[in-house]
């Protein structure tokens, strides 16, 4: 009886262990399929590693041509600051020439409407400019009754005689005591526009330069300040 207790003992110990056993290889198996998903789970690393190293190379390529374009913008800004200082250069000397040629031509000016008004009508005025808070006319003199108003330019439009009416009409409102009985209305310019000599004929306004009356009236002398000054 003792040995059949013991039997049954050992066999209720081996059924124990075979159901350990049992317990054991479910564990070694969700242990294989942990590691089964461990490796997946690493190829994605893997390949996600291999995704952001791509990625990498593909910015630093782009890095690259970014600072490969910003030199060649530097570059091409700089050419065009070179440029445009030179350019600035250049009209800096056109200005400086441009203000010495009108300087030049309302001395020329002056000459020679002087002259041409001292041959032909007597008068001898000495011209200048008139250089007023509101104003500015580059042919002017003044004798007891006669005064000379009068543009000089190097090239010019319809504009010139315009801004000659203005300066006579402004100095008859604001400087009454620089006009005189008797008015010498001239525009003196090299290169007239058609245009300007059409209208300096309407207006009787004596238009010349140094070589030709472009237009000359009858009288070249308005009898009052306020004639055709409209």
């Amino acid at each position: 009886a003792e040995i059949k207790e013991e039997q049954k003992k050992i066999w209720v110990e081996i059924a124990e262990i075979k159901e350990e056993q049992k317990k054991i290889w479910v564990e070694i198996a969700e242990i294989k399929e942990e590691q089964k998903k461990i490796w997946v789970e690493i190829a994605e690393i893997k390949e996600e590693q291999k995704s952001l190293r791509e990625e990498q190379k593909r910015l630093g390529e782009e890095q690259k041509s970014l600072r490969e374009e910003q030199v060649k913008l530097r570059e091409d800004f700089n050419r065009m600051l070179a440029m445009i200082n030179r350019m600035d250069r250049r009209l800096t000397r056109v200005e400086r020439t441009l203000d010495k040629l009108t300087l030049d031509v309302e001395d020329e000016a002056r000459s020679i409407v002087r002259k041409r008004i001292k041959d032909e009508l007597g008068f001898d005025i000495k011209l200048g400019s008139l250089a007023l808070p509101d104003m500015e006319v580059n042919i002017y003199g003044a004798s007891k009754d006669v005064c000379v108003v009068g543009e000089a330019t190097v090239r010019g439009g319809v504009e010139v005689l315009r801004r000659l009416l203005r300066n006579i009409k402004r100095l008859k409102e604001r400087h009454p005591e620089r006009l005189r009985d008797r008015m010498i209305p001239v525009i003196y310019v090299c290169q007239p526009m058609p245009e300007l000599v059409e209208r300096a004929e309407k207006q009787d306004i004596w238009t010349l330069k140094a070589t030709e009356d472009f237009y000359k009236p009858r009288t070249i002398i308005w009898s009052s300040p306020t004639k055709n000054s409209r």
